[in-house]
């Protein structure tokens, strides 16, 4: 069986479905975070397969660079989490409300 759009797209949407309900249900900012990743991935996902699918490489060098700024993020945003892990002692979000104005 070759693999269509389709099959990417239903792929790319069941990722992004995942990583949705990961940051609706979950408390943890790590499993928030990681579920956001997801999210990104999943968009990452369709775009190549877009790119692919109109023969186009300019989708999949797009691809490249989000991952690489994707990267970035992470390390700024791990950053973040264990500064305010380190701050409060804990990474509920719940706890953590006094980041609100």
């Amino acid at each position: 069986m070759i693999p269509t759009l389709d099959h990417y797209l239903v792929l790319s949407a069941l990722v992004f479905c995942i990583g949705l309900a990961g940051v609706v249900m979950r408390r943890s900012l790590i499993v928030i975070y990681m579920s956001l990743e997801l999210m990104l991935t999943a968009s990452i996902i369709a775009l190549a397969a877009f790119s692919r699918f109109n023969q186009s490489l300019d989708g999949q060098v797009l691809v490249f660079f989000i991952i690489t700024v994707a990267a970035a993020e992470v390390a700024v945003g791990l950053a973040i989490i264990v500064a305010l892990f380190r701050q409060r002692k804990t990474s509920h979000t719940d706890e953590i409300a006094w980041l609100k104005f």
